[in-house]
């Protein structure tokens, strides 16, 4: 670049600056903080840089100049437009080197057609022509990669006719701005409701390719020549694996970030297969997007998320490429969805390997990542699963042995002993045998192998996660996601939209626009907090609800539920006040679970919405942690009041504790609150599976099954693609959010309660194998099909599963320590039971009932507690469950020695079961790396050979330009000489 070309490029950009600052000062300053509000089309932009007034320079060649991209830069500068300044500044990184000067004159951006003018573009009109399985227009050629469906205004009844024509303007602006930006559209009425239209919408080869450069995407450059081990269980995972010769592996290729000036270097063999189905669909959902649709006061309104909202759109979705039921009647087509339905979603296959490159290749990343997630835990489920199912059996083995448990059943221990009432007044006194069938019951969970099992669970799930980052890195690499979020995950437009404020970027020391300052940002976040707490603090609230339930309800079930002594009917063994309460309760408690999920994910939503975040991974994982949060209270809070509160503050019979000054603490069977956590586990577990079942599949299922017959019962004419697709259910918003949601809370069931229900990872496996293919069943034949999104990892639910897994190994040591017996049993064991407290002559189990329970005279019963009904016999005292100096001692009911012993021996086993677990969580974590060395090499490999491959052709472009110049050069010379000589 010459000094000449200098001076005229820096002269015109002075006139475009003066250009501007009087076209401010006309607007005035509201209109110039008004104009950074404006949404931009990217495209539109792009046009309008490209399609200027372009002035001859003396540097002009015949075959017309190259794009300057310093003065790309400054042209998106001027438009404000964040989205074109990265890409502009990404071109100036790429290297290129001949950059040839372009002068341009001062444009204002259009953004293209607007609301004013009288000539839209309006899109084609052709009629169906009754192939219902055809994926193209009508000429047969341009392939169909988006559906947009709107009901004729001209048609519609529900609103005012002023109301239509303000839709209808809107609506055809829009689709102009479509067309204005690439895109070929072409209209098509319904064949079963004339109201309906669909508008095809085709992204030409160009689009494509201007768009997979700006989104950064990458695309194959050469097939990969790296060589793949067979793993030594491969022969293993052949038997379980989709038959190779249904649906082929797909190629590995080496890839790159698409560039339009190195489009000879790509591996393209054909341009219409060059961009897969997904990648189109991508593409032309992004420009959807950002497309303008109305002006008002002077603010852009954007985007088809806003048209569906507004109601000006019904529909907008990628085309499923066949039916699931049978292949399509095009050869061509690939028929993926029938492959996908017949070898993964089918329940025959419920046993088979899913084949995840293809349900990738098919939905994109972000579904594959899922089902890879999915598929990973369910198979780390069947150790656990094993390992609970020995421990189970071990309790059941060993249950008749139970030397605790036989006592409680034994007419001359068990049925003399007389418990005091726990409640005021309407309690009367029981007999403990009746507490026989759920000692029995408890032997079977509270046992030795609860503890192994508590310590194992606490290993597998390190196991489990540090073994998923492998796969996840693995995963990364295959699917050309390890450096998405630095190159290709864009602007949410709603943030883009409210870049009103400019500061200076700390690193490039560059002006750059924001949606709010930092004290703004520093409101919002504030406000945002609050709300959540509050709505957690109303959770809380509803659980002390369930808590007041609980206690005024047991005195009513001790009124009504006759006990008797003496009684023996089977109904009185299992039907116990404190077996109807909890039961009761569970249920409330599971419903109240439900209600307030429905009410506070449209809360978390609208408070993820006012915060605005920058990216759509921001917005998710912000989401993601709001949701959790509230679900982890709602869910689990009713679990841990269970094992870490009921019964644990109750006094005694003489000094019983009040909560709220009114309601008298309940408290735990003599076997203790380990039986009824179990029973509120397997109540919410298995409810709330059941729930998500009925929710996500049949609802789905009965509401098409409605409209097909519906739609049968109206006309037996062929349908095209797109209109069975319409009448499929929409996916919401939160696309797999409440499917990884679900999993995540089940895993923390699995994780944090499994010392009180060694069970739940069998029925999480069970589930799991029966959640994979109804996720995929419903996915391939009830949902339209969903827009391809990229993703890296499966976001923030990974450090939520961590934090889990930390705190599990919290809960379980407590579980065992306070709440199941086996601390104050293994005291009793090893001191209590031989002198000098006990008077046994070897360690034995032998007299634990007798020696745990408290004594109460009953002369000592307060007017406010007395029972009605007086104690039968000649019996003076009951029996309490507590640790306490018998009457008549000097430290009368106050704690005695037993119950410090206990105390010390349980802080004693928290803190040695933690740090034990802990440290072994360390090594294991710093064993295993998160990266495999294998994928490291390959990623590197890969990099090695992408630059190698890019650097070596533009050599060989400047060579043959350097060639060229030489020969020039010397034909010069040799020419100068010659005339010389002459």
């Amino acid at each position: 670049m010459n000094a000449e070309n200098q001076d005229v490029l820096l002269d015109l950009e002075g006139e475009e600056e003066e250009g501007e600052e009087e076209e401010d000062d006309d607007d005035g300053e509201t209109g110039r903080e008004l104009e950074f509000q404006e949404t931009k089309d990217m495209e539109g932009v792009m046009d309008a840089y490209r399609n200027r007034p372009r002035v001859s320079t003396q540097m002009g060649r015949s075959e017309g100049l190259r794009e300057d991209l310093g003065s790309c830069s400054s042209f998106a500068a001027e438009t404000h437009d964040l989205s074109l300044s990265h890409y502009c500044f990404g071109k100036l990184q790429s290297g290129t080197a001949d950059l040839v000067l372009e002068l341009k004159q001062v444009i204002i951006p259009t953004y293209g057609t607007v609301p004013d003018q009288p000539n839209l573009h309006t899109p084609e009109w052709a009629d169906f022509d009754d192939k219902p399985d055809s994926l193209f227009f009508s000429d047969g050629q341009r392939r169909i990669d988006f559906v947009l469906v709107y009901e004729d205004e001209n048609k519609k009844m529900t609103h005012k006719r002023s109301d239509r024509k303000k839709q209808k303007r809107k609506r055809q602006v829009y689709e102009s701005n479509l067309i204005n930006n690439g895109l070929q559209l072409e209209s098509t009425r319904s064949v079963l409701d004339e109201k309906l239209i669909f508008v095809k919408v085709h992204a030409p080869w160009e689009v494509l390719c201007t768009y997979a450069e700006v989104m950064h995407i990458k695309l194959p450059l050469q097939p990969s020549d790296l060589k793949t081990r067979d793993s030594a269980f491969n022969w293993f995972n052949r038997l379980f694996r989709v038959d190779e010769n249904i649906i082929k592996p797909e190629q590995e290729f080496f890839t790159a970030p698409f560039q339009k000036e190195h489009l000879s270097n790509f591996y393209i063999q054909d341009k219409d297969t060059f961009f897969n189905p997904a990648t189109r669909s991508r593409i032309v959902h992004f420009i959807l997007s950002r497309v303008e649709y109305a002006t008002k006061n002077n603010v852009k309104k954007f985007g088809i998320n806003k048209l569906l909202d507004t109601g000006i759109y019904k529909a907008a979705f990628p085309l499923h490429d066949s039916s699931f039921r049978h292949p399509s009647t095009d050869p061509d087509c690939p028929n993926e969805r029938y492959l996908l339905y017949r070898e993964w979603a089918h329940p025959k296959n419920i046993f088979k390997l899913q084949p995840l490159d293809f349900i990738r290749k098919y939905y994109g990343e972000k579904i594959g990542i899922y089902f890879a997630w999915l598929g990973f835990y369910t198979n780390m489920l069947i150790v656990a699963a094993v390992v609970g199912v020995g421990c189970f059996l071990y309790g059941c083995l060993t249950k008749d042995n139970c030397t605790w448990s036989q006592e409680v059943c034994d007419p001359s221990i068990g049925g003399n002993i007389i418990m005091c009432p726990q409640c005021d007044k309407v309690c009367t006194y029981w007999n403990l045998t009746i507490t026989c069938e759920s000692s029995k019951k408890l032997c079977i969970f509270d046992s030795f192998g609860t503890l192994v099992f508590a310590v194992f669970m606490g290993i597998w799930v390190t196991l489990f996660l540090e073994f998923w980052k492998r796969r996840q890195a693995e995963l990364e690499y295959e699917w050309d996601t390890v450096e998405y979020l630095e190159q290709e995950e864009q602007v949410r437009p709603e943030y883009e939209a409210r870049c009103t404020h400019v500061v200076m970027n700390e690193i490039t020391q560059q002006e750059e626009h924001v949606p709010y300052t930092a004290c703004g940002k520093c409101i919002r976040m504030t406000f945002c907090t609050s709300a959540v707490f509050f709505w957690i603090l109303l959770i809380i609230a509803s659980v002390i609800g369930i808590i007041v339930y609980r206690l005024s309800v047991f005195l009513a079930f001790s009124a009504t539920l006759t006990q008797h002594i003496s009684g023996t009917e089977a109904i009185r063994k299992y039907l116990t006040p404190q077996t109807a309460t909890s039961v009761t309760a569970s249920f409330i408690s599971f419903i109240v679970i439900m209600v307030l999920n429905v009410i506070y994910e449209k809360v978390a939503i609208l408070i993820t919405d006012f915060e605005l975040p920058r990216t759509q991974t921001d917005y998710e994982n912000s989401l993601t942690t709001k949701m959790f949060l509230f679900q982890f209270v709602n869910y689990y809070s009713s679990c841990f009041y269970i094992a870490f509160f009921k019964g644990k503050f109750v006094g005694h019979p003489g000094n019983p504790v009040y909560w709220l000054g009114k309601y008298r603490n309940e408290e735990c069977d003599p076997g203790g609150c380990l039986l009824e956590l179990t029973t509120q586990l397997a109540i919410i577990v298995g409810g709330k599976a059941i729930w998500n079942n009925i929710q996500e599949v049949l609802l789905p299922w009965v509401k098409n099954l409605i409209g097909r017959y519906c739609a049968a019962a109206r006309s037996e004419k062929v349908v095209p693609r797109w209109e069975q697709d319409y009448h499929l259910q929409p996916v919401g918003k939160l696309g797999l959010f409440y499917e990884y949601l679900e999993m995540v809370i089940q895993f923390g069931f699995v994780t944090l309660f499994v010392a009180s229900f060694p069970l739940a990872p069998l029925l999480a496996l069970i589930n799991n194998m029966l959640e994979i293919r109804l996720d995929a069943w419903k996915l391939t034949t009830q949902f339209r099909r969903m827009v391809p999104q990229k993703a890296q990892d499966i976001g923030a639910w990974q450090p939520i599963m961590q934090g889990i897994a930390i705190l599990a190994v919290v809960t379980n040591a407590m579980i065992i320590a306070f709440t199941s017996d086996m601390i104050p049993r293994l005291v009793y064991y090893w001191s209590f039971s031989v002198p000098p407290y006990g008077s046994h002559s070897s360690h034995t189990m032998k007299g634990y009932i007798n020696n745990t329970l408290s004594v109460f005279n009953i002369s000592d019963f307060k007017n406010a507690s007395k029972p009605f009904s007086p104690l039968f016999g000649n019996q003076m005292t009951c029996r309490y469950r507590d640790f306490r100096y018998p009457p008549g001692h000097q430290h009368q009911y106050e704690h005695n020695i037993y119950y410090w012993h206990v105390i010390a021996a349980k802080l004693a086993f928290i803190i040695v079961m933690e740090h034990v677990i802990y440290f072994v969580k360390f090594i294991i974590s710093y064993i295993i790396p998160d990266v495999s060395q294998k994928t490291k090499s390959k990623v590197k490999r890969e990099k090695y050979l992408t630059q190698k491959l890019l650097h070596e052709n533009d050599l060989k472009v400047v060579k043959k330009n350097m060639g060229k110049i030489a020969d020039k050069i010397i034909k010069g010379v040799e020419s100068t000489f010659r005339l010389k000589d002459e």
